[in-house]
């Protein structure tokens, strides 16, 4: 069982993923992490002493959830299938997508504007996927291609994600995998 401390760092950063999420890291003002936790604004800084240190926890907190995801794919023997499942993921995920955005793109655009750690930190999230994919083509046996089949891929699901939270369209998304369903296919 969860101590009570615990359980309020933790209420704090599903409510800072939440609205750093929907409004942005810039926008999110400690107060607002606050009221949507549910605490007084003074347990923010017991947990977290600046607003940046909530970004590198929210980041790593993402960083956890996608290897997670990752793990599980990992899981295949085939790499292919484990591409198709990163494509799925992100179909499963159109709705979500057209109301905010990529969880991880979003939050990268926005922080690069400002640059410094917390821009690399959430950037090598970017970059960690970029070379799994790396990774999966050189398991297909694609060679020199890989890194290029992967910056491909990764750039129209990011693409796409964009274009769909733009337009708020969800169905960007699903004719964006069929695509790239048919795409992976033919290779």
């Amino acid at each position: 069982m969860e101590n009570k401390s615990t359980d309020k760092r933790v209420r704090l950063l599903e409510a800072a993923n939440k609205l750093v999420y929907q409004q942005g890291f810039n926008q999110t003002t400690l107060a607002d992490i606050a009221t949507e936790a549910q605490v007084p604004l003074g347990n923010v800084y017991y947990y977290f002493k600046t607003k940046e240190d909530i970004g590198h926890a929210l980041i790593e907190q993402r960083a956890n959830y996608y290897g997670g995801l990752i793990a599980n794919w990992e899981t295949s023997a085939d790499p292919k299938k484990r591409i198709l499942a990163l494509v799925q993921e992100v179909e499963n995920q159109r709705e979500m997508l057209a109301c905010s955005g990529c969880p991880i793109g979003s939050l990268c655009q926005e922080l690069h504007k400002d640059g410094g750690p917390l821009a690399d930190k959430a950037a090598s999230l970017l970059g960690a996927m970029l070379a799994w994919l790396e990774q999966q083509f050189l398991a297909l046996g694609k060679g020199a291609q890989s890194a290029d089949l992967a910056l491909h891929l990764l750039s129209v699901l990011q693409g796409v994600s964009l274009l769909t939270h733009s337009f708020k369209q969800p169905d960007l998304v699903k004719r964006e995998t069929t695509q790239l369903k048919e795409w992976l296919d033919a290779l």
